[in-house]
């Protein structure tokens, strides 16, 4: 009467074999392999926000809202700037550097952005800026 029934089948979890947990950092010779594939390229945008990127270490949320008067005004980016964090309100300084600045400058001329305009300003007419799930495609790509 007390029959057990074994024949079920036991499933894999779903992250069985995948690497999971906090990625690795970009090694430098990645980061400069990625910045000399967006200027061979001749994406602009995408190597601004790169660096940018790489410059600042902001969240994608912040970075996506920046403004073009938060690093500086259509004919002269700053070398430092400071933004708050939208996660903890707190302010974050960091150093543009000099491949950053020349990547801002060009992009800025080929938006013809306005002082007060989003740095990266989304293609679609109801929002204002790029979107943090298109910053994560073109991270991605």
């Amino acid at each position: 009467m007390n029959t057990i029934d074994t024949s079920f089948q036991r499933r894999d979890p779903w992250n069985k074999g995948k690497l999971t947990g906090q990625k690795a950092p970009l090694r430098l010779r990645d980061i400069w392999a990625i910045r000399i594939h967006l200027q061979l390229a001749r994406n602009i945008r995408d190597l601004a926000l790169f660096d940018l990127a790489i410059d600042s270490k902001l969240r994608a949320c912040d970075l996506v809202k920046l403004r073009l008067c938060d690093v500086g005004s259509a004919d002269h980016i700053s070398s430092r700037a400071i933004v708050l964090q939208q996660k903890t309100q707190r302010p974050v300084q960091f150093e543009i550097t000099t491949p950053t600045r020349d990547a801002i400058s060009a992009w800025i001329k080929q938006a013809h952005l306005q002082s007060n305009a989003y740095l990266f300003p989304s293609r679609i007419h109801n929002s204002d800026h790029l979107s943090t799930r298109q910053y994560a495609r073109i991270v991605n790509a």
